[in-house]
This record gives C-alpha cells, sequence and structure tokens, in this order.
C-alpha cells in the first residue's frame, strides 16, 4: 500500500512540475511525451489533486484557469483513451450528456452556416438570421446547464475534498457566459451586417464561442462526470434531480428510468448541528437565526393566523418603533382606530387568497417608507399569517449606474 501512495505522491508531483513549466512558458508539445508517461497511471482524481495542491501553495485559482486549455491539451491524448462516463438513462450525467449533444448539434449547424457565408463573400439572408438567432437561444439554455453543475454537483464534489477543479471550470463556464452574451448581441443585428463585418463576427465571436463550448463538453465527459460518479452517492444523485428545474429551462427533459436505490437515505446533519432547527436548505442555531433576522435591511413583523403579532425583528434601525409587550396583541389592537378598517381590509383579503401581497410607501420623516404585507402560507396552501416588511428605500432609489467593485469603506455609504 505505501508503494501505491508513494507511486501517486511521485504522479502528482510531476504534474505539478510540468504545470509549472507550462506556466513558465513551456510548449505543450515538448512536455506531451512526459505527460503521457506519468498519465499511463493517472485519472482524474490526480488531476484534482494537483491543481489544489498548487492553489493550496498560493498559485491564484485565475492562473490555473489560465493554464486549463493547455492542460487539456496536453491531457487530451490520454483521455481520449478513457471511455466517457456512462450511466442508466434518466440519471442526472445522462440528461447533461443529453443536454450537450443538442448544445453541440447547434455550434455545429451555426459553424456551418457561417462558414457558407464567409465564403461566399456575403452576409447572410433573412432566413439564416432566423436560424442563427433560433440557434444562439438554444445555446442560451447553457447558462441553466452550468448552473445545474455548478449548483448542484460542485457541492457535493467540495464536500468530498475536490475544491480546485470546480473553481477551475466555474471559471471557464463564466468566460463562456461572456462570450454568449456578445455573441446574443451579434445574433440580434447578424442580417445587417456587411460581408466584411459578418467575417469579423464569424472569426472573432462565433468561432471563440463554439470552440469554448467544446472544449467545456468534452472536459466534463472526461474528467468531470467520471470524477463526479466516482465521489457522488445515489442519494447525492437523487438530490441532483430532485432540485433539477429550478436552475432554469432545459432543452432536454429527465426522461425517468433511473431512481436512487432504496438503500440510498439522506445524509444526516453533522453532529455539530445537534439541537439546530432542521430546515429543508440547511440548519440554524435559534443564536444565528435570531442575528440573521436582525441584521436583515428591512424590519420584519409576522401576524399569526389568529390576527395576533407572534415576532418581530429587532434590527439596529427600525422605521416603526416596537416593544416586546406587543407579542401575543391582536393585530388590530397595535393600530389607531381611524387604521383599523384597512388593516382588517388587507389581512382579509391576504387570508381569503385574493391578494398574495399588498404595498404601501410613504414619506415619513425624510424617509422613503416601503411597506409591504405576505401572506404566509404552507406548503398545501393553508394560511400561516401575514408577514410585514418595512423598509427606508430612499438610498435605493437614488442608486444610479452600476458599482461592480467593492467599495472602500465597509459602510452602506
Amino acid at each position: 500500500m505505501s508503494e501505491l501512495i508513494d507511486n501517486r505522491r511521485h504522479r502528482i508531483e510531476g504534474l505539478k512540475g510540468m504545470i509549472r513549466e507550462l506556466h513558465d512558458g513551456a510548449s505543450p508539445d515538448e512536455l506531451k511525451g512526459r505527460f503521457r508517461a506519468v498519465l499511463e497511471h493517472s485519472g482524474p482524481s490526480e488531476i484534482s489533486a494537483m491543481e489544489s495542491e498548487l492553489m493550496a501553495e498560493g498559485m491564484p485559482e485565475t492562473e490555473i484557469r489560465r493554464m486549463c486549455e493547455l492542460h487539456v491539451a496536453v491531457f487530451r491524448d490520454k483521455l481520449e483513451q478513457r471511455p466517457p462516463a456512462e450511466t442508466h438513462p434518466g440519471h442526472p450525467v445522462a440528461v447533461f450528456k443529453r443536454e450537450n449533444e443538442v448544445f453541440l448539434a447547434s455550434t455545429g449547424e451555426l459553424s456551418a452556416l457561417a462558414a457558407n457565408a464567409v465564403r461566399g463573400q456575403r452576409g447572410v439572408t433573412a432566413t439564416e438570421a432566423a436560424r442563427w438567432r433560433d440557434l444562439h437561444a438554444r445555446l442560451v439554455l447553457l447558462d441553466g446547464h452550468y448552473k445545474r453543475k455548478e449548483y448542484l454537483v460542485f457541492p457535493f464534489l467540495e464536500k468530498a475534498g475536490i475544491t480546485a477543479p470546480p473553481k477551475v471550470m466555474w471559471g471557464i463556464d463564466d468566460d463562456i457566459r461572456e462570450r454568449l452574451a456578445a455573441a446574443s448581441e451579434a445574433a440580434r443585428e447578424v442580417e445587417k451586417l456587411a460581408a466584411d463585418e459578418f467575417a469579423i463576427v464569424e472569426e472573432f465571436v462565433l468561432e471563440p464561442l463554439v470552440e469554448a463550448i467544446e472544449g467545456m463538453v468534452e472536459k466534463e465527459d472526461r474528467i468531470l462526470w467520471p470524477m463526479a460518479l466516482e465521489h457522488l452517492s445515489d442519494s447525492d444523485w437523487g438530490a441532483v434531480l430532485e432540485q433539477w428545474r429550478e436552475f432554469g429551462p432545459s432543452p432536454v427533459e429527465p426522461e425517468g428510468g433511473w431512481y436512487p436505490s432504496p438503500s440510498a437515505v439522506p445524509v444526516e446533519p453533522p453532529p455539530d448541528h445537534d439541537g439546530a432547527l432542521a430546515l429543508p436548505s440547511g440548519h440554524l442555531s435559534a443564536h444565528q437565526l435570531r442575528a440573521i433576522l436582525d441584521t436583515l435591511p428591512l424590519d420584519i413583523t409576522f401576524v399569526d393566523a389568529d390576527d395576533r403579532v407572534a415576532y418581530f425583528s429587532e434590527g439596529p434601525s427600525r422605521v416603526f418603533p416596537r416593544n416586546r409587550a406587543i407579542v401575543g396583541r391582536r393585530v388590530q389592537d397595535c393600530h389607531p382606530p381611524a387604521s383599523v378598517h384597512v388593516v382588517e381590509r388587507v389581512i382579509g383579503e391576504l387570508r381569503s387568497g385574493r391578494r398574495d401581497v399588498a404595498e404601501f410607501w410613504i414619506q415619513l420623516h425624510g424617509q422613503f417608507v416601503h411597506i409591504r404585507y405576505f401572506a404566509v402560507r404552507d406548503e398545501n396552501g393553508g394560511y400561516l399569517g401575514v408577514l410585514e416588511t418595512t423598509q427606508d428605500v430612499g438610498s435605493i432609489r437614488a442608486l444610479e449606474g452600476e458599482r461592480r467593485l467593492l467599495a472602500e469603506s465597509g459602510s452602506a455609504a
């Protein structure tokens, strides 16, 4: 066993050394022979370990991402010998792969359409432009594909200690999203482009986008899915499938036929969650929950199904004062007589389902106050009460332009 561990350690060190040589400017062609020898007994886990250790040693994730295309170019000879991951129809990986088939068909048709126009030294016809937009709209669905990968699969890999490959891949996904945004602008006006303008779009917008998409499909097939199938349990994949539709439309639908095995049960929360409030999306202690509610940038008050005040947050700058003596009081008794009829109408319409939300805004002591009342219902639609939110939105209304960088001050000012 120690010999196997040592050999694995040796392979990882060899990979790291060669990646550093790539980083320092070596040509991939110079290293292919050495890579092939090291990779003879390597798999995705060694690649993952190598990238994780490089990041732990201080190499920025952006640098590893910049080298990722070189990694794949050097690994391709070995990776192509390894068959892509195969799964039962209906398994999330099978659905991911079916999505990629749709995307590859779209990039192939787009490339052929553009190449024909460029060879003919012309732009595209109105019919070709319409087809271009149809194909591009299909590629826009990549965002949902990537989100399902990033938000559903990556967390399970990270729990297994695999952190660097998801970060690198996520960065490449974002690069593709930026290329898609640029291609969207071109798609809207593509039939208006003169021949020379169209040739520029084809070379500098479409070709890099197609190359990036096809490269990501290869990375998923040869590295990500084998790695994920090795580390994710049936229960994990069941959770992926359960939340599939939460991340936007898909060009294909999960067709059924695969379900977690009966022995696959949800993972129990770790011991340090004992005593916490268990929620579908996580666990919170009472201490954490109170701090979160009091940190919200708005005031909240909850009135239960019997019209009694059950809770209010105690943030540092409430718009309307509250004191704990109101807890348990009928909400009608907490308002001046002149406004009780409004309160009763709001609650009545929320309770009956005529409304799901009622909102008001007022000027108060130099503040622009936004007040909303939401009907709170259980999973079966049963009425649980009303949530009131109050917020001074004056500073929000005054925002202009964009801020994409962190402000020097930690305050909102």
